[in-house]
């Protein structure tokens, strides 16, 4: 009888690393039931929290981020990278792992680098149009480099696209909008605009979110906030803001009841949500991180150059701008149909499919 494979996903620290993680992982099983899994991260951040809850088992190794200028950080790394590196081992060894799946983030070098010192094939998965320094280092020796979007600058690169859960990549937007919005506590009737900034929230969106929840009721729409975790917005007494046609949450598991309600998304451009946005084809304002490496404007450029969606800059997303901009466009629904089109015919769906069978295929499967 021929041993099960054995998978090890590695990667973690936003929902934008654990989303395509998980939905490779669903894939995977789907495909393969007997599949052994066993994903890896970083202890205290969102994958401690979100990978149990999705039913799979995790492992920790320590945050070793590069330091990327001489001081006492620089001094500590070899021997704290080198005891990640021997944690990761540790790990691939008790997993039996046939194969290690990265999907970036500081705890992806670690196990690369332990994966080919034990001669483990790897597949990597990135996401962002510009892509990290853990995958850029992995993809010199992957086995398989799949990205998320077309021409991202890594060696092997083969688009694929964004793996993204079945509920997200079969919602039917139009079929799905009363019942999402009654799930969400919102007015099925009224133009519908919903604003995050992901999953850790965004200070500045939620700044000029709150500006602007008073003219709610006067422009005729209903705005829903979610805030991110820990970001709660308050009024000038300190109390949780409330205003009408306004709902502020922290955080929503299940992003697609919110693509499905929302007639206009305003949103940061991470790569999982723009990938996703695509799929379902969602009218989309992004307004990219303005810190980083500038991966979030290149992320969201397709769908912006493509009429699906607009970009305005972080400093630029003022109570002016929205106040111009946001309620004419939430109620054109000639220009969100046209805008919605454009961005589904640019949406891919079944790559979380491919990946799983791409994995598989390296596992002996």
């Amino acid at each position: 009888m021929s041993k099960a494979p054995s998978v090890v996903l590695a990667g973690g620290g936003t929902a934008g690393h654990i989303s395509p993680m998980l939905s490779i992982a669903d894939a995977i099983k789907a495909e393969a039931p007997e599949t052994k899994i066993l994903t890896v991260g970083t202890a205290g951040s969102m994958e401690e929290r979100l990978v149990p809850e999705a039913g799979y088992d995790i492992e920790f190794i320590p945050k070793v981020p590069f330091p990327r200028r001489p001081n006492a950080a620089a001094l500590k790394f070899p021997l704290q990278f080198n005891k990640a590196l021997k944690q990761a081992a540790d790990i691939l060894r008790r997993a039996e792992a046939d194969v290690v799946v990265g999907v970036g983030g500081y705890v992806c070098t670690p196990m690369y680098l332990a994966a080919h010192k034990l001669n483990i094939p790897v597949v990597i998965h990135e996401g962002n149009a510009k892509p990290g320094l853990a995958n850029k280092v992995g993809a010199k020796k992957a086995h398989l480099v799949a990205t998320a979007f077309e021409n991202t600058p890594i060696a092997g690169a083969r688009y694929v696209g964004m793996p993204m859960r079945g509920e997200v990549a079969s919602v039917d937007r139009n079929a799905r909008r009363n019942d999402a919005r009654k799930a969400l506590g919102l007015d099925a009737d009224l133009p519908t605009i919903i604003v995050t900034g992901g999953s850790l929230g965004a200070l500045s969106m939620n700044t000029t979110v709150k500006a602007i929840a008073g003219l709610l009721e006067e422009w005729g729409i209903q705005l829903l906030h979610i805030t991110g975790r820990d970001k709660v917005v308050l009024d000038d007494s300190g109390k949780p803001l409330e205003a009408t046609n306004y709902r502020q949450v922290e955080f929503i598991n299940g992003m697609q009841d919110v693509y499905a309600a929302a007639d206009l998304l305003v949103v940061r451009a991470g790569a999982a949500t723009v990938s996703e946005i695509a799929a379902v084809g969602v009218p989309a304002v992004f307004v990219p991180l303005p810190i980083g490496n500038g991966e979030q404007a290149l992320n969201a450029r397709g769908l912006v150059d493509a009429g699906a969606a607009l970009l305005v800059k972080d400093s630029e997303f003022t109570l002016e701008w929205f106040s111009a901009n946001i309620p004419t466009l939430v109620k054109d629904s000639e220009t969100l149909a046209d805008m919605a089109t454009k961005s589904y015919s640019h949406g891919i769906r079944n790559a979380a499919q491919v990946m799983a069978h791409e994995v598989l295929k390296v596992a002996g499967k």
